[in-house]
C-alpha cells in the first residue's frame, strides 16, 4: 500500500487581486503574454486563442470568469497553460493569464485550512479559499473552468 503524499508541489499564481494555488501537475507551462486572436461574439472573460506548440488554445480571464473586472495585461503577465481534465476541449489544453509570475510553493497538510469567510457561488470556477502561512489563495475548480470554456468553444468552431 502506497504511504499518502506528504507535500504536493503547487503554483501559486498571482492575479490582479488575489492568487490562485494550482498543482504543479495541472500546468503544463507558463509563457510570456501574446495578445489573443478575438472571438468576435464571445464572452469578455473569453479572450480568444493562443497559439502553443501547433496548436491553437482558449484563452480566459480568470477574473472574468469569476465576475470581475478583466486586468490589463502588463509587461509581467503570462499565460498559464493548464491540462485539460477532460476530452471537452479539443486542444486538450486551456490557458489562463497571470498578472505575474507564479511562485512555485510546496504544500502540506500541516499549512493548509480552509478558509470559510467567503462562499463562491455555483457557477464560479472557485472550489474554495484556503489559509496557507501568511497567504489566503483561491483554489480553482478547473473542472468548471473547462466545462466554461468548452461551452463557449462550441459555439465557436474552427
Amino acid at each position: 500500500m502506497a504511504e499518502p503524499v506528504a507535500e504536493i508541489y503547487s503554483l501559486l499564481v498571482p492575479l490582479a487581486s488575489e492568487r490562485l494555488l494550482i498543482p504543479r501537475s495541472c500546468v503544463a507551462e507558463v509563457i510570456g503574454f501574446q495578445p489573443p486572436s478575438e472571438m468576435t461574439g464571445a464572452p469578455p472573460w473569453y479572450l480568444g486563442l493562443v497559439p502553443w506548440n501547433g496548436r491553437n488554445l482558449p484563452l480566459v480571464s480568470f477574473e472574468g470568469c469569476c465576475g470581475e473586472d478583466i486586468p490589463a495585461s502588463s509587461s509581467r503577465s503570462r499565460i498559464v497553460i493548464l491540462h485539460a481534465v477532460s476530452p471537452r476541449i479539443d486542444a486538450g489544453f486551456l490557458g489562463f493569464v497571470s498578472q505575474g509570475f507564479p511562485q512555485l510553493v510546496r504544500v502540506s497538510r500541516e499549512i493548509v485550512a480552509v478558509d470559510d469567510s467567503r462562499s463562491f457561488g455555483p457557477r464560479v470556477p472557485v472550489v474554495c479559499q484556503i489559509s496557507m502561512l501568511n497567504e489566503s489563495p483561491l483554489v480553482p475548480d478547473l473542472d468548471r473552468l473547462e466545462t466554461m470554456v468548452a461551452e463557449e468553444t462550441s459555439i465557436f468552431p474552427d
